[in-house]
């Protein structure tokens, strides 16, 4: 398993992202109908592998198969957004920068109101593992450890979530992580977090572990305006 929480992708998943990632960025849009022959030359693989690869895709909402016509790609209104996948190969286009905004500004909807929660209902464990990964990021962080810290920002984010104790929240973890990843894999993350974001991750654990449910909400603030200043720079 990498940094980033995936794991080692086989030959079929290699396919699926391959195709995923160029409807994403264009190179197939809305309309296209896709040819099984010609991606299979493409990609070195058999007509069932593509045909498998283009099932997934279906029910991502990126394509959709019709009688007598084909599979055909369907506008960006018909894929489902939220999914991991589509987030990594929308993020792996070459309008990376203007998608990282529009999921940077899904974070800002999220992230604080996830903390208020978590605040409010205070559960323990999960409070005193927020601090502890807190002391962890502030660790590698100030240490320029970089993998390290991605590793324990994406489990303080995706923990951050759970705790609010709102289901719908907790299922944006994995959507949130891979924003997170993706900043740091095309070098949209500074080499060292600044000492301030830091120190907002601790503040905003130890909110939630006081019940201090304003705090933790201004804090997340905080931290995810600067994630968004920096991606629209």
């Amino acid at each position: 398993m990498t940094a980033s929480g995936r794991v080692p992708q086989s030959l079929h998943d290699q396919v699926v992202g391959a195709i995923g990632t160029a409807i994403c960025d264009g190179v197939f849009p809305a309309g296209h109908i896709l040819s099984i022959d010609a991606l299979a030359a493409q990609h070195g693989v058999s007509r069932p592998v593509v045909r498998e690869a283009c099932r997934v895709l279906t029910a991502l909402g990126l394509v959709a198969s019709r009688r007598r016509v084909g599979t055909v790609v369907q506008p960006t209104t018909r894929w489902m957004a939220f999914d991991p996948r589509v987030i990594r190969w929308r993020l792996a286009s070459s309008d990376r920068l203007a998608q990282l905004v529009v999921l940077t500004e899904l974070r800002t909807a999220i992230e604080p109101q996830a903390a208020r929660l978590a605040a409010q209902r205070r559960p323990d464990a999960t409070a005193t593992e927020l601090v502890v990964l807190a002391a962890r990021l502030w660790d590698s962080g100030s240490a320029g450890r970089g993998p390290e810290f991605l590793a324990h920002d994406l489990k303080f984010h995706r923990l951050l979530l759970q705790a609010s104790g709102n289901d719908m929240f907790a299922h944006l973890g994995d959507a949130v992580a891979e924003v997170l990843a993706g900043r740091h894999q095309y070098g949209l993350f500074p080499e060292r977090p600044a000492q301030e974001a830091l120190q907002w991750h601790m503040d905003v654990a130890q909110a939630v572990q006081r019940g201090d449910a304003a705090c933790a909400f201004e804090t997340m603030v905080k931290i995810v305006d600067r994630s968004l200043a920096e991606s629209a720079a």
